[in-house]
């Protein structure tokens, strides 16, 4: 059934009640339910058991619990490395004893640094990068706000560009379709990777966030943020509740002057390295193909931390139980926002939101915008629906055969459409990644949207100039 305008209404309602009233859980209810009374012909008590059943289905998903249960062993983690002297150890080693961090700029720039190299995974990247960098971020005075843009900034951005993981073979699958529909011809890896230097968003946001970082020249809410830390040393602003706070009520067991940095870069490095065996051996060799790995190496990475901080007599194995316990409790109310943001993609999904947006253009677009429209398209729908990957699917097959129609550039149109996925991802208010991003850094989500939004908007302006000046010269 063609829903049409209707199906703009669940997302709608959500982005604009959350950011009204900063009720993120409940925005996402609101939406979901008026998504399935559309759905159910306007009958509320359907609605309310289908609303049910949606929920129910999420959690059922093999692939979304795996992704549940990483979030929840990630507080454990997050919880352990804290009060077994970790950071602390490493906050000293990076800033007194090897005297590497002297400034704000500076560790700012190793949470960009952690964001580009691990490419392998978003999710990783970004609770990576929140959990290493903290603490640096809070003894400089940098904004939660500024942290988590640099996170979102580039997690997603590099998962594109660098398409050795996950992404890539989903992309390749998508071009792969479309060659075997006879619409193009060529190789998919080929295609993706002539494609890359046209993903204009995915670049200029990588060159953008750097450029912040290194000139200091915020402007907009996260100027008033950082001014905010400077002038009185307040993390986040008065009344915000972060998604994760976990130094209330967990003190260190190590004695000052006695904490080890290796209590937080060995479990790391197990977890990276773990991560990335994991992923070439379920692959067979081709990291591309490998999946599900990220459970395994936290649950391997908590065994280790576990031993090495029972070895050390800095906890018991009780102690240590109760403390994984505690972390998977702190993010409860994380995977209740996971659980009901996927929910509402799928609603989203059923009414067919995407593939209505994509009907707006359809022939109806010169070769040389093509680009620039499917770009804007993409941006639109992803921040819609909060989803990357569901805007791959749907663009994809509708670009590359408009591209032909049109006699535009092929490379262009990909790259347009993997840009506009990205921007709506790390923008929008129900997607995963920025979510996980305000929980990995300590802040609430509106904060996050509300100052990371004007950046994304002025790097997407960028994007949609140079996606016009190449549709024109190409």
């Amino acid at each position: 059934m063609d829903y049409g305008f209707l199906t703009l209404i669940p997302p709608i309602i959500a982005i604009a009640f959350a950011i009204a009233f900063r009720k993120v859980a409940l925005a996402l209810l609101i939406g979901i339910f008026s998504g399935e009374l559309i759905l159910c012909g306007w009958n509320p008590i359907t609605a309310v058991n289908e609303l049910v059943n949606q929920i129910l289905n999420v959690c059922a998903d093999t692939g979304n619990l795996k992704t549940f249960l990483f979030t929840t062993l990630m507080g454990a983690f997050v919880i352990l490395v804290r009060v077994s002297g970790g950071v602390n150890g490493f906050v000293t080693y990076l800033t007194e004893q090897g005297n590497k961090v002297r400034s704000k700029k500076m560790a700012m720039m190793i949470a960009y640094i952690i964001g580009v190299i691990i490419f392998i995974d978003g999710l990783l990247s970004i609770m990576f990068t929140g959990v290493v960098t903290r603490p640096l971020i809070d003894k400089y005075k940098v904004s939660r706000e500024k942290l988590a843009y640099i996170c979102d900034s580039t997690s997603a951005p590099i998962n594109a560009i660098i398409p050795l993981n996950s992404w890539g073979a989903m992309l390749m699958g998508l071009i792969g379709a479309e060659i075997t529909a006879g619409v193009i011809a060529g190789d998919p890896m080929n295609l993706l990777i002539r494609s890359l230097p046209f993903q204009f968003y995915s670049i200029v946001s990588l060159v953008m966030v750097l450029f912040y970082i290194l000139s200091g020249k915020d402007w907009g809410p996260m100027k008033k943020a950082e001014e905010r830390v400077q002038k009185t040393g307040k993390l986040y602003d008065d009344g915000v509740v972060p998604l994760l706070n976990d130094s209330e009520g967990f003190d260190e067991l190590v004695e000052p002057g006695k904490e080890n940095k290796w209590n937080m870069m060995l479990p790391l490095i197990v977890l990276i390295g773990g991560t990335f065996i994991g992923l070439l051996v379920t692959g067979k060799g081709n990291i591309t193909e490998g999946d599900g790995t990220i459970l395994y190496a936290v649950t391997i990475t908590l065994l280790v931390m576990g031993m090495l901080y029972t070895r050390q007599k800095i906890m018991t194995g009780k102690q240590f139980g109760d403390y994984v316990l505690k972390g998977v409790s702190n993010m409860l109310t994380l995977v209740i926002l996971l659980v009901l943001a996927f929910a509402i993609g799928g609603v989203i999904k059923t009414l067919g939101t995407g593939t209505f947006l994509a009907s707006l253009i359809g022939g109806k677009v010169s070769g040389a915008f093509g680009p620039a429209i499917i770009f804007l398209l993409g941006a639109v729908m992803a921040f819609s629906t909060g989803t990357s990957w569901g805007t791959f699917s749907i663009m994809m097959p509708i670009a590359i055969p408009m591209a032909v129609a049109m006699d535009s550039n092929i490379l262009l149109a990909i790259g347009a459409v993997v840009s506009g996925g990205i921007f709506g991802d790390h923008c929008s208010p129900i997607s995963d990644t920025t979510i996980l991003s305000s929980m990995s850094v300590g802040t609430d989500l509106f904060s996050h949207v509300k100052t990371q939004l004007p950046y994304a908007l002025v790097t997407a302006a960028i994007a949609t100039v140079l996606y016009v000046v190449c549709g024109l010269v190409m």
